[in-house]
């Protein structure tokens, strides 16, 4: 009976654990795409006045 409380409460922190996993990968994913876009958004604006200034 021990054993099977022992197993069942370790199986429940691997999940646990998991989900904190997911959680702190998927936070990494969204502040590296936010890094990134808005790298992409200033590049892009910096060519449009560049087109901008050219025209002008």
């Amino acid at each position: 009976m021990n054993i099977k409380k022992f197993v069942t409460d370790f199986f429940r922190e691997e999940e646990g654990l998991t989900m904190v996993e997911y959680a702190i990968a998927g936070g990494l994913i969204a502040a590296g795409l936010v890094v990134i876009f808005t790298d992409l958004g200033t590049a892009i604006g910096v060519k449009i006045q560049a087109i901008i200034d050219a025209l002008g």
